[in-house]
């Protein structure tokens, strides 16, 4: 991750000084907020790779300091607005801004930081980026209604699931990278080559994240172990568990899943036997798959610096532990 974000570290210093500049508010609590959710240890991997696609489609100029701040606004935007539907308590190994601040001002400041994003696109004035954004940010919206329309669903298939990741998570990695191929005016194969790997990324990204909720620790992932499925989110390790258990492990299941506590005991049941028919390698697997297939679609790019950090990166996704 660091030797990846090495080539790009004075911009990433520049974006996190967009970020302040940005927050600037007569309102005391949206900078309180914002700067605090801003702050909290994000790894920045969507502006980095909105910088380093930048780069590899040659790009020289400086506009993609403030897109880049812009992506990581949205993404910001959407975890506030995660948090309250799904009654966090941590996020990124601190309390969450809703229980911080309360489900009222967390809302409030996401929808600042959506408005605030625009508002920078308009001034930027590149319609082919707002174009690509605004579609973003409306497909993220259909993905949280979908997951919450699927919630303690044992029917989920594997296929809807991963409709529901590519929108919800997916589609904003995707967006950075190509945006950063409209900055470096990229032919439009390229264009399209650093939006798949994007895109194959974010899947790969959130089926890592779906198997540490079932094994991190709270230390390491920064999240509730076992929040998903508090919530009743049914993700790929419980959804392979379930094709393959028996019948009465899968009523055993539905009840855990569907009541309106889930004890230690349940959650280490429901691990129990997530493991024996091997979920989480399952998952893992399938997301070493897309970062697999994301890595090829830079074949379409020649060697250098650029290239070889978004390589890296891709690594970074299956290596990661939190």
């Amino acid at each position: 991750m660091e030797s990846a974000l090495s080539l790009i570290e004075t911009e990433l210093r520049a974006v996190e000084r967009q970020f302040r500049k940005d927050l600037e508010s007569d309102v005391h609590l949206i900078r309180k907020v914002g700067e605090y959710v801003l702050s909290s240890g994000g790894k920045r991997i969507r502006p980095a790779l909105l910088l380093l696609s930048a780069k590899l489609c040659g790009y020289e100029g400086h506009r993609h300091i403030a897109i880049a701040s812009v992506i990581e606004f949205i993404h910001t935007a959407t975890l506030l607005h995660d948090d309250v539907v799904d009654n966090a308590s941590l996020r990124r190994g601190l309390v969450s801004a809703n229980r911080r601040w309360g489900n009222e001002a967390s809302v409030l400041v996401g929808d600042y930081l959506f408005s605030k994003s625009f508002s920078i696109m308009v001034e930027d004035g590149d319609l082919d980026i707002l174009r690509i954004i605004s579609g973003a940010t409306t497909r993220i919206a259909e993905g949280e209604v979908v997951q919450l329309a699927s919630m303690s669903d044992l029917d989920l298939t594997e296929e809807r699931y991963l409709e529901v990741v590519k929108s919800k998570t997916a589609v904003l990695l995707a967006t950075a990278c190509q945006a950063g191929a409209i900055l470096g005016k990229a032919p439009r194969d390229r264009e399209r080559a650093l939006h798949d790997f994007g895109m194959d990324l974010g899947i790969a990204f959130q089926l890592v994240d779906d198997t540490l909720d079932y094994v991190s620790s709270e230390e390491q992932f920064g999240k509730t172990i076992g929040h998903d499925l508090r919530e009743g989110k049914i993700t790929l390790p419980l959804i392979h568990a379930l094709r393959r258990c028996t019948p009465a492990e899968k009523r055993e299941l539905s009840e855990i899943i569907r009541s309106e506590t889930l004890e230690e005991r349940d959650f280490l049941k429901v691990v129990s036997l997530v493991k024996a028919y091997d979920g989480i390698e399952f998952t893992m697997e399938t997301a070493r798959g897309y970062v697999g297939r994301g890595k090829s679609r830079l074949s379409a790019f020649p060697d250098s610096p650029g290239k070889e950090a978004l390589l890296s990166l891709a690594d970074y996704v299956i290596l990661r532990n939190h």
